[in-house]
């Protein structure tokens, strides 16, 4: 099975799947890791819990700070209350590409 990137692009930006820690001590992004049905997604953590969607906001602001773009950019697409997220990313698809790809090394 051959595997599925974490993130796709959309003609105004990126789509990304993450796969989130609430309470995870830090807020960071991980990397990125290898589902078991063999999609990929990005690896991230924040220090709040899933309660109030406080975590989906705080999952908002990591990734708008690791793609260089404002929080207001950042739209969760699907699975506010799952560990498995979908994010929209608005910006230039190719800038976003770049800012991402050096966490899968």
């Amino acid at each position: 099975m051959s595997e599925v990137p974490a993130w796709t692009l959309a003609p105004d930006g990126l789509v990304i799947t993450v796969r989130a820690t609430p309470r995870g001590g830090r807020d960071a992004i991980d990397g990125v890791v290898a589902l078991a049905d063999g999609r990929q997604a990005v690896k991230a953590r924040v220090s709040v819990a899933a309660e109030d969607g406080k975590a989906n906001a705080a999952l908002a602001r990591l990734i708008a700070k690791a793609a260089g773009v404002a929080p207001s950019n950042v739209e969760l697409l699907s699975g506010p209350t799952a560990r498995l997220k979908t994010f929209h990313v608005k910006g230039d698809p190719a800038e976003l590409v770049a800012r991402f790809a050096v966490l899968g090394d």
